[in-house]
């Protein structure tokens, strides 16, 4: 496994519900941001269909403030919703449009994303929105450098941005790695700060996140060479 690059000063991360970001990637994001790079946060949904007991109304602003303190918790002050429908996340022009606007107007050297292959590995499926809103990313990343796309960003004052590469977190194989040793406990807290969210998982609820996290981030850093680590796939565009 190799070390993913680190000569990049921005990012934007993209990824489809509140706590996708939490499970691992947000250690990567304490690390980076604690280096003074940049990053801001892009939901594709407010993730109000994630709360069993809580009807949407109720549990997309509750999410998103779970998010928003999540997200300072590992230097992020900039966190932003699409409001795209929770749960039913299509791929598509509006979500590849909306993908593009939000990379024009940060204009991030790179974009971070999550796991939009169809499997977490063999007999654990992803789950549809993930799969939706990462091939988006992959095209919305794309369209946001052509001019000649979505031509009416223009008439928004949004000229063309292209971003050096897409990293791609919790990709089985994964190539590359960020050492997180020094970050994880920062990367632990951001996700018990979903707690009404952990709380509503019920049966399926974790226990103990922060050795969930471990259980992870120490597989990875065996392959890296460290304590920690979080694995990603690295895109070029």
């Amino acid at each position: 496994m190799e070390h993913v690059a680190e000569d990049w000063s921005s990012a934007l991360a993209i990824v489809a519900h509140p706590d996708d970001l939490e499970y691992g990637t947000a250690a990567a994001v304490a690390r980076w941001t604690g280096q003074g790079k940049a990053i801001a946060y892009c939901l594709a949904t407010s993730g109000e269909a994630g709360i069993d007991g809580l009807e949407p109304e109720r549990a997309g602003p509750l999410r998103e403030a779970e998010e928003r303190a999540g997200a300072a918790l590992v230097g992020v002050d900039i966190v932003e919703f699409l409001g795209h429908p929770d749960g039913v996340l299509e791929y598509g022009l509006p979500l590849r449009r909306d993908i593009a606007r939000a990379v024009r107007r940060h204009r991030p050297d790179v974009v971070i994303t999550g796991n939009y292959h169809d499997t977490w590995g063999p007999g654990m499926p992803n789950q549809a929105d993930h799969v939706a809103l990462g091939r988006a990313v992959l095209d919305g990343v794309r369209d946001a450098g052509n001019r000649w796309v979505f031509r009416e960003l223009l008439d928004e004052g949004l000229q063309p941005h292209r971003v050096s590469s897409l990293l791609v977190s919790n990709v089985p194989g994964a190539e590359h790695g960020v050492d997180v040793t020094e970050s994880f406990a920062a990367g632990v807290a951001s996700l018990e700060a979903h707690a009404e969210y952990l709380r509503g998982l019920g049966d399926h609820a974790m226990s103990d996140p922060g050795e969930f996290l471990e259980s992870l981030a120490r597989q990875v850093g065996t392959a890296l060479g460290c304590t920690y680590a979080v694995g990603f796939e690295v895109v070029s565009v």
